[in-house]
């Protein structure tokens, strides 16, 4: 039986979905963006130039300068906005004490892939010398991303290792899409069941303005079709109703097989980001706490 906050928050989900009847992709971002939750006096906003990427720093007084993570939000490579990511990357910073750079990395279709990489790779060069505070080395690296995001995070990692960057501390992927080529059951098995992201088509449209002339199956656009030996420690966040579950599953599988230290969390009854919610639902709350405690445990 959902608890009355879960139910609260699929209410909400249900009443926004019913009242949408915009079809414009600018009026879609604004949309997006009115319902951001907004951070709480407790977080400090800097802007920052991220090796020419814009973005900001998202702290509170317990931030770790030195302990840093590069957050590359979701919208399917075509929408989402720092502003929208605030309070959730306010969370992590609070509940992993460590200083996030909450990246605008650039949206298709206007700039399609490979420009979201291009982009991530630039924030995670930037952290590895660069804090909040000025120039100075970290002492441990990670990069996090939700959705799109958590698809860009994972690629961000091959990326990476091919161009011979430093190997981050580790890499958290919530409700990780990982293959744009929609192959994975769940896109099917799970229709009717994930509130938030419900329509296989929407992730057509999304993966062929980022796409262009690009085959899904390059690693760095889908990652989970990648060589994923050799890459860091993952925690890889997914609920049970998403259809995006197998996306996470199979991708958690591969990387066990070639050796990725993998903490796969399923989690029962939630939805696509359900992190989103976590002012209102004690589920993402204890979602987000959880980050911030696998990443204090791998930054001593």
């Amino acid at each position: 039986m959902p608890s009355p906050e879960l139910e609260q928050v699929l209410t909400l989900i249900a009443e926004r979905a019913a009242s949408v009847q915009i079809t414009e992709l600018t009026d879609m971002r604004a949309l997006a963006e009115s319902y951001a939750f907004p951070p709480t006096d407790a977080a400090t906003i800097t802007p920052v130039n991220a090796g020419g990427v814009p973005g900001e720093w998202v702290t509170i007084a317990e931030s770790d300068p030195k302990r840093r993570l590069l957050y590359v939000h979701g919208g399917g490579y075509i929408l989402g906005s720092p502003l929208i990511y605030r309070r959730l990357c306010e969370g992590i910073a609070k509940s992993g004490r460590c200083a996030v750079l909450n990246l605008d990395y650039r949206l298709a279709p206007e700039h399609p892939f490979p420009a979201a990489v291009e982009d991530a790779l630039k924030g995670l060069t930037f952290i590895q010398v660069n804090g909040p505070g000025g120039t100075t080395a970290a002492d441990a690296v990670f990069v996090a991303g939700d959705s799109a995001g958590g698809g860009l995070t994972l690629a961000t990692l091959l990326a990476a290792r091919e161009r011979g960057l430093p190997t981050p501390t580790g890499a958290i992927a919530i409700s990780a899409w990982t293959d744009l080529a929609q192959t994975g059951d769940s896109i099917h098995t799970r229709a009717d069941s994930d509130p938030l992201l419900t329509d296989a088509a929407v992730l057509d449209g999304a993966a062929m303005a980022y796409l262009g002339e690009q085959s899904p199956d390059h690693p760095w656009a889908s990652p989970l079709h990648g060589d994923l030996a050799g890459l860091p420690p993952l925690l890889l966040q997914v609920g049970d109703r998403e259809i995006l579950l197998d996306d996470t599953r199979r991708f958690a599988a591969k990387a066990r097989e070639a050796g990725v230290e993998v903490t796969e969390e399923v989690w029962p009854d939630m939805f696509h980001v359900w992190h989103d919610f976590a002012p209102i639902l004690p589920e993402a709350q204890e979602a987000v706490e959880r980050i911030g405690e696998w990443i204090t445990d791998r930054a001593r």
